[in-house]
């Protein structure tokens, strides 16, 4: 599977189905349609659970980005909007291939696309910050993002892009795209896309691991025909059935591209996925905070309402 040309994002419906709440029709660069949902700040500045030190902000807005297999409304899902929302405004999707969105699952790839159009419609509502938290394989999702949409990576983009121009201009006949050759779609020019601070929970730290037994299955589902439909019938997603062609950045790689947008890995010492060697890696590749969490097993089924509020309070302030 490759990416395809990178654009803006469009929202194609946007209706309201109850107070306060916008559920929208997303179009991601390359075209695939997507299910969203926005839900305004529950609290007022200084008066969210009665804490003094709980930090509220109304002008920001977080983006969640769930695990494989999730979609907008699943229970995990809502519930962690429902805490995030008491510290911000809180915008959920469904990632291609999952729930009501359109086309089929990438594993991490294209989904960059999809947080990216989720990011900047959250931007065209008037948030003027705009941060990501991301599960399992959300997590990576990102990471990936923060790096490729961020202001150091875009800035060496353009670096490369006016270095190819130039050599072009000097007649040596070859073509010069814009961006890294693993992320053919990549504008160094967009800037709506950008996210102002990123969290990763239970994100792996690198592509293809199967150490695990649970992993085992998920590489299972994922390569095999009978696991896409085990995957598409059991488990309503629709998994992309071509390989990644190029391999995407991987997220250990994508870490030091981060900086200086602040950044935050979160993982589990029970978690059945990805052992600790992952969030290690991912803290040791570039700038970031680390918190290994006692008991916490994988991804936002495993987040309690106290990490998921204290989440939220780092995301605003950071």
């Amino acid at each position: 599977m490759s990416s395809g040309s990178e654009g803006r994002f469009h929202s194609v419906d946007v209706s309201s189905i109850t107070p306060g709440l916008l559920r929208a029709t997303l179009r991601t660069a390359d075209g695939v349609l997507l299910e969203a949902l926005h839900q305004p700040c529950t609290a007022r500045s200084g008066s969210a659970s009665g804490s003094a030190t709980t930090a509220v902000d109304g002008g920001t807005a977080i983006v969640v980005a769930h695990g494989f297999t999730g979609s907008v409304d699943r229970p995990a899902v809502r519930r962690a909007a429902r805490v995030l929302a008491g510290r911000a405004a809180v915008v959920t999707f469904s990632f291609r291939g999952h729930g009501r969105s359109g086309g089929h699952s990438t594993v991490g790839d294209r989904e960059v696309l999809d947080l990216a159009a989720a990011v900047a419609w959250a931007r065209s509502l008037g948030h003027r910050r705009v941060v990501t938290v991301g599960f399992s394989m959300g997590g990576s999702v990102v990471l990936r993002h923060a790096a490729l949409y961020g202001a150091a990576y875009a800035g060496r983009a353009r670096e490369r892009a006016v270095a190819d121009t130039d050599a072009g201009r000097a007649g040596d006949g070859r073509e010069h795209p814009r961006g890294d050759a693993r992320e053919p779609w990549l504008a160094a020019d967009a800037p709506e896309g950008r996210t102002d601070a990123v969290a990763a929970v239970s994100a792996p730290a690198r592509w293809y691991y199967r150490g695990t037994a649970p992993m085992r299955r998920v590489h299972w589902v994922i390569t095999r025909p009978a696991g896409r439909l085990v995957g598409r019938y059991g488990l309503r997603t629709r998994i992309h059935p071509e390989d990644w062609s190029p391999v995407p950045l991987s997220p250990v790689e994508a870490v030091p591209l981060i900086a200086p947008t602040p950044l935050l890995i979160v993982h589990g010492d029970r978690d059945a996925y990805f052992p600790l060697d992952h969030p290690r890696m991912l803290a040791a590749a570039g700038p970031s905070e680390l918190w290994l969490q006692p008991g916490m097993g994988h991804a936002e089924n495993a987040a309690d309402d106290a990490l998921l509020g204290r989440l939220a309070d780092w995301l605003v302030r950071a």
